[in-house]
C-alpha cells in the first residue's frame, strides 16, 4: 500500500461502485466484529480496575465530598451545602455485585470505545462519498468524540448528581427511610451519563441530516419556541425538584447546543450551495 494510497481502497479496492450487496453486508459485519472486540477490550480493563470504576467514579456522586456538590456550596452559599446525601445503597441479590460489575464493565466499555465506533462507522460510509465529501466528513469523527467527551463529562458532574442528590434525598414521610438497590442506582448514573453524551451529538446529527437535504437551518429557526419548551420541559424532568438554579445549569447548556447545530445547518446549506454552482460551472 502506498503511503498517497487511501485505507479503504486497501479495504474495499478502489472500484467500490461494482460491490455488490452482500459485499457490503461481509464489509460490516467485520466493521461490527472490530467494534464488539474494542468494547471487549476496553470492558477486561474497566473490570479489572474495579476499585477506580465503582469508589471512585460510579460511586462519586453518592458522597457529600463530590466536586459538583463542594463547588455548589462554595459559590451558592450554605444553603446548597450537602452534608448528608440522604440515602444508603444495598445489594438485595446474591449474584447482584457479580452480576453488575460484568454489565456495568460492558457499559463502560460502550463509552470509552465509542469514539472508535465512529471512526469504524466512518470507514463503512466513506467509500459511497465522493473525494471531496470524504475528506469533509472525516472530521466529523473527531468533532462527534469531542461533544461526546464533553456530554460525558456535563452529564456526570452536573445531571447525574443533581438527580441523584433530589431523588435520593426526597421523603414522603419522615418514617420512611431510603435505601436505594444497588442497580437502581447504578443504572441511574451510568444511563445518565451515557445519554448526556448521545445528546451532545445533536450538531453531528444535525450535520448529516443537512447534507442530506432532510434539515435545514431555516427550518430549525421556525421551530425554536418548540424546541426551547422541549428543553425546559426535559431540564424538568431530569431536576424535578423545580429549582431554579438546577433547571438553568441544565436549560441553558442544552440551548446552546441547538443553537450550535442551527449554525451548523446554515454552514452545511451555505456548502452545498457553492458545490451546486461549481457543478453547474463545469
Amino acid at each position: 500500500m502506498s503511503l498517497d494510497q487511501p485505507f479503504y481502497e486497501e479495504e474495499y479496492g478502489a472500484n467500490d461502485k461494482e460491490m455488490g450487496f452482500l459485499d457490503h453486508l461481509e464489509a460490516l459485519r467485520w466493521h461490527i466484529v472490530r467494534c464488539v472486540l474494542a468494547i471487549l477490550l476496553f470492558a477486561c480493563v474497566a473490570f479489572g480496575f474495579i476499585n477506580i470504576l465503582f469508589d471512585d467514579i460510579l460511586m462519586g456522586p453518592a458522597k457529600p465530598s463530590f466536586w459538583t456538590y463542594r463547588m455548589l456550596c462554595k459559590y451558592l452559599g450554605d444553603s446548597f451545602c450537602i452534608k448528608d446525601i440522604g440515602f444508603k445503597i444495598i445489594n438485595t441479590d446474591l449474584s447482584g455485585q457479580f452480576t453488575k460489575h460484568i454489565m456495568t464493565s460492558l457499559m463502560t466499555g460502550v463509552i470509552l470505545g465509542f469514539p472508535y465506533i465512529l471512526w469504524e462507522l466512518w470507514r463503512f460510509v466513506a467509500p459511497a462519498l465522493k473525494g471531496r465529501e470524504r475528506k469533509n466528513t472525516s472530521k466529523i469523527v473527531g468533532a462527534g468524540s469531542i461533544l461526546f467527551l464533553v456530554g460525558l463529562v456535563f452529564g456526570y458532574y452536573f445531571i447525574t448528581p443533581i438527580t441523584v442528590q433530589f431523588l435520593g434525598s426526597y421523603r414522603i414521610s419522615a418514617y420512611i427511610q431510603n435505601y436505594i438497590d444497588m442497580e437502581s442506582y447504578l443504572d441511574t448514573v451510568v444511563m445518565m451519563t451515557f445519554c448526556s453524551g448521545i445528546v451532545f451529538e445533536l450538531p453531528m446529527i444535525v450535520f448529516f441530516l443537512a447534507r442530506a437535504g432532510i434539515l435545514s437551518a431555516k427550518t430549525m429557526r421556525q421551530y425554536r419556541r418548540h424546541a426551547v419548551l422541549a428543553i425546559i420541559v426535559l431540564s424538568a424532568i431530569i431536576t424535578p425538584g423545580g429549582d431554579i438554579t438546577s433547571l438553568l445549569v441544565l436549560s441553558i447548556p442544552f440551548y446552546l447546543l441547538f443553537e450550535a447545530s442551527i449554525i451548523v445547518a446554515a454552514a452545511v446549506y451555505r456548502k452545498r450551495a457553492e458545490e451546486d454552482a461549481d457543478y453547474s460551472i463545469e
